[in-house]
């Protein structure tokens, strides 16, 4: 029986976006705000660049590399490498089935205020009970999720090049244009320069091993490792690919996103704070 050929993205730029697309989603825009809010803002960014550009460059040129050595997922690739480590491959595995759900909801909840939005609902969408009122219906949860999952799958199906990448060389230019917009919008608010002071310049009488600690665990959230997707993406990659290059990248890519969305929050938290 003859064996079919593995598919491969089509190049180094199509591979850092979708696997950006992978790393950038709710540990940016959502969580990294939070965190550089609560520890310390600049002295919190200063350690989390610092680890991202040493000990993540390492862990996530290591993954790609047990993907693309072995042309497998997380799930049997550590088995390839080694029969006693592939209880790792399981474990791995784990990881990603058990936030699938998680995302799912949320990615529900983004579709439904993209529709809200698009049929000339924006203020409602922006009301105060529109969340609350989303979450007391069961349904309505139930509808959004099956068709965010729907779409996920079809991506899926559609293979490497014509799905995951075709639709992340699409979809992330997108989402960066939007983020800047809203950044910039959120800097221009009066007394949002405070913001933007207090997440960049460190202050390190902010220093916290709790601090230090946060951005270690934002980092293998955002950067989606130890979770086997980067051993996945990286099974898909030309054996000729340039992985530090390709991972520089990502974590550049990553990392500008994280700070973007540190721009549309923080600032603004400071500017209505003021009023």
């Amino acid at each position: 029986m003859k064996k079919e050929k593995r598919g491969t993205f089509s190049g180094s730029f199509g591979f850092v976006l979708a696997a950006a697309g992978s790393a950038v989603g709710l540990g940016n825009i959502w969580r990294f705000p939070y965190l550089a809010a609560k520890y310390g803002g600049g002295i919190f960014l200063l350690f989390y660049i610092l680890l991202v550009v040493t000990f993540g460059f390492t862990l996530m040129v290591a993954e790609n590399a047990i993907g693309r050595k072995t042309g497998k997922s997380a799930l049997s690739a550590f088995g390839e490498l080694s029969k006693k480590w592939g209880f790792i491959g399981i474990i791995a595995t784990l990881v990603p089935m058990i936030i699938q759900p998680y995302y799912n909801v949320i990615g529900g909840w983004v579709i439904e205020y993209t529709m809200t939005y698009l049929t000339g609902g924006h203020t409602v969408a922006a009301s105060d009970t529109f969340f609350t009122d989303m979450l007391a219906s069961p349904l309505r949860l139930l509808v959004f999720q099956f068709l965010f999952s729907g779409i996920t799958t079809f991506v899926i199906l559609r293979g490497v090049q014509k799905g995951v990448e075709k639709f992340s060389t699409i979809l992330m230019p997108i989402l960066i244009v939007l983020a800047i917009f809203v950044s910039v919008y959120s800097i221009s608010l009066p007394g949002a320069i405070t913001g933007v002071k207090y997440l960049f310049i460190p202050d390190f009488s902010k220093f916290s091993i709790q601090g230090v600690l946060a951005a270690m665990g934002q980092m293998f959230y955002s950067l989606s490792l130890a979770m086997g997707i980067m051993i996945a993406y990286g099974s898909y990659l030309p054996k000729d690919s340039n992985l530090e290059k390709n991972v520089g990248r990502i974590e550049l890519f990553d990392t500008s996103i994280a700070i973007i969305a540190g721009l549309m929050i923080v600032p603004a938290v400071f500017a209505f704070r003021r009023r």
